[in-house]
C-alpha cells in the first residue's frame, strides 16, 4: 500500500495531505527569510559597531560643523527682561530649603539656584535684590515671583502685580 493510500484510509485525502505539507514548508521559509536579517544584525552589531566608530560617514565630512556650539549662559538670555512680577508665599522651596517670608527671595523658571536678581519696578524705579531659591511662577504673562518682604520693598503689596525689569547681579 502507498503513502497516500494509507493517507486516504486514514481519512486524510491527498489533496489535504498536500496543502498541508505547503502551508508548513511556506510558513518555515517565511519564518527563515524574516528572521536572517534580524538575526544576522543583531549578531554583528558588535564587530560593526568599531568600524562605523573608525570610519566617518561621508556625507558628515563633506558638511563642515563647527567644533563645539558655545551654549548661550541662562544669565544671558535674562540679563534684561521685562515682564509681570508677583509675590507668593510657599512651605517648602524647589531647592529644598523652607520658605521664609522674611528673606528677600524669588522663583525664576530657569535660573539657577543661588543667582541674585534685581528686580526693578517700572513704574516707580524702586527696585529689590533678591536671590533665586524656587521654581515659577506658573501663571503664563509673569516672569518672577518674589517673596512678600521683597514684594513690600518694592511696593506693590496692595497691587498684587507690577510690571518690573530683571538683571542679574551675580
Amino acid at each position: 500500500m502507498s503513502r497516500f493510500a494509507r493517507a486516504e484510509t486514514a481519512g486524510i485525502s491527498l489533496a489535504t495531505s498536500t496543502r498541508l505539507l505547503l502551508a508548513i514548508v511556506g510558513a518555515a521559509s517565511l519564518a527563515a527569510c524574516a528572521q536572517s536579517p534580524v538575526g544576522r544584525q543583531k549578531a554583528d552589531l558588535g564587530t560593526n559597531r568599531q568600524a562605523a566608530v573608525e570610519r566617518p560617514h561621508r556625507v558628515a565630512a563633506l558638511r563642515p560643523r563647527p567644533i563645539s556650539r558655545a551654549r548661550v549662559p541662562s544669565e544671558a538670555k535674562q540679563a534684561a527682561s521685562h515682564g509681570v512680577a508677583s509675590f507668593y508665599s510657599d512651605t517648602q522651596t524647589a531647592s529644598g530649603e523652607k520658605f521664609d517670608k522674611n528673606e528677600l527671595t524669588a522663583a525664576h523658571p530657569n535660573l539657577p539656584f543661588g543667582t541674585r536678581l534685581r528686580v526693578t519696578d517700572v513704574s516707580s524705579g524702586r527696585f529689590v535684590t533678591v536671590r533665586v531659591n524656587d521654581r515659577g511662577p506658573y501663571v503664563r504673562g509673569r516672569v518672577v515671583d518674589i517673596s512678600p518682604s521683597a514684594a513690600e520693598a518694592l511696593g506693590m503689596v496692595d497691587k498684587g502685580i507690577t510690571n518690573v525689569r530683571l538683571d542679574v547681579v551675580q
